[in-house]
């Protein structure tokens, strides 16, 4: 009987086991690949919307009480520069400003939870951040004027400019904070993002590249729920954005974003867990922007007043100064107290975006390319000479 290669293989294992040899009678257990990369699947919450505290939880201990102070205080005065550079946009003073009102546990929890040292990477909703950062908000508002690429010194704020191109600041952040464990310190870096944001290439490659080489990067998506006019549900099917790490091996957690204490604590684990060498981390907070998408945009095309409503039941800065009063951390003074800081804020804001800015037109040709490229020697010269021009005439007349 002539034998088939077919029978020889299936054949052969048990031909070559010894004798004596022990017969396996279940598969050996397989690891989850997923184990302690999946958010939780509620997002984490350690204050009702009404400000009453919820159970705590090992997991994210709550932050000292001067942190939640401090953090209550920023936010009061977030809230009212936002306002402010609002009312300048409808004065004429801003070509366009994009509030993050509704947002302020998110803004300033962020940088609260960095160290001087670490970076920032902003998208151009991130204002209050960079206010609540140290930033002059004047500088801060340069951009938005549109008289300078850049109103402050990335370098010395250890914050990138305001990104307006979807997601590029991903990369960026990824491969600064590579750059900087590479040479051995422990930076961090953290990268804003908007829902709509992670729909973009860069998004996908700035966690693939920050997981891959462990770059210690916090990614920190802000949810609020549409992407100028498109809802989130056009967005993605995933049951959370959060969810989107775990394909590339990046630990992931959902927050409530209107939470100030929750975030803050999500957000302290998220850069210890990265300077710790462990690699990137990506939050998804679910938040809500109370104004449109920008002074350009109408948003009563998309969305209507009873889900504006809706979430202004949770506004995150009346939550926290209700919690922080039952604990006896605030009361009448205190709180009035830091409302006319912010009051003294908007009004030196206020003022001195009065002063028309100077600015030189052969500006524009700086900071382009470290060597100027012939194109660009070519039309620097042609404003200069246009600059000529035009002040012969002007002295002509």
């Amino acid at each position: 009987m002539t034998t088939t290669p077919q029978a020889v293989r299936r054949a052969s294992p048990r031909s070559r086991r010894p004798a004596d040899a022990p017969v396996a009678t279940a598969a050996a257990p397989v690891a989850d690949p997923s184990a302690g990369l999946l958010p939780a699947t509620e997002p984490v919450r350690l204050l009702d919307p009404s400000g009453t505290p919820l159970p705590a939880r090992d997991d994210y201990p709550e932050p000292p009480v001067a942190e939640l102070r401090e953090l209550y205080r920023r936010m009061v005065v977030g809230r009212r520069f936002d306002i402010q550079a609002t009312a300048l946009t409808k004065q004429g003073k801003l070509a366009v400003y994009p509030s993050s009102r509704g947002q302020e546990a998110c803004q300033v929890g962020a940088v609260l939870a960095l160290r001087e040292g670490d970076w920032v990477f902003p998208t151009y909703r991130e204002s209050m951040a960079l206010t609540a950062r140290g930033i002059d908000p004047v500088e801060v508002l340069t951009l938005l004027r549109g008289d300078w690429h850049c109103g402050y010194d990335p370098a010395a704020m250890r914050t990138a400019p305001q990104c307006t191109p979807l997601a590029t600041q991903c990369v960026h952040a990824a491969g600064l904070a590579y750059g900087e464990a590479y040479q051995g310190r422990d930076t961090v870096a953290l990268a804003f993002i908007g829902d709509g944001a992670t729909s973009e290439g860069d998004f996908h490659e700035g966690l693939n590249f920050a997981a891959v080489f462990k770059a210690p990067v916090v990614f920190f998506v802000q949810n609020n729920k549409y992407a100028i006019s498109v809802p989130l549900s056009r967005q993605t099917a995933a049951p959370s954005l959060a969810y989107k790490g775990v394909g590339y091996g990046v630990p992931s957690e959902q927050v409530d974003g209107n939470d100030p204490v929750a975030v803050l604590a999500v957000l302290t684990r998220a850069v210890q867990h990265a300077r710790s060498g462990r690699g990137p981390f990506l939050i998804e907070a679910h938040t809500y922007r109370m104004e449109a998408h920008t002074n350009a945009d109408d948003a009563t095309r998309y969305r209507d007043g009873a889900e504006v409503d809706a979430w202004r039941d949770r506004d995150p800065v009346a939550r926290l100064e209700t919690y922080l009063r039952e604990r006896g951390e605030l009361d009448d003074a205190a709180v009035a107290a830091i409302a006319e800081q912010a009051e003294a804020y908007a009004a030196d804001l206020r003022e001195r975006m009065h002063d028309k800015p100077a600015v030189d037109p052969m500006s524009l040709f700086d900071h382009v390319y470290a060597e100027p490229t012939p194109q660009l020697v070519e039309q620097r010269e042609q404003v200069r000479a246009e600059l000529a021009a035009d002040s012969d005439q002007e002295g002509a007349r």
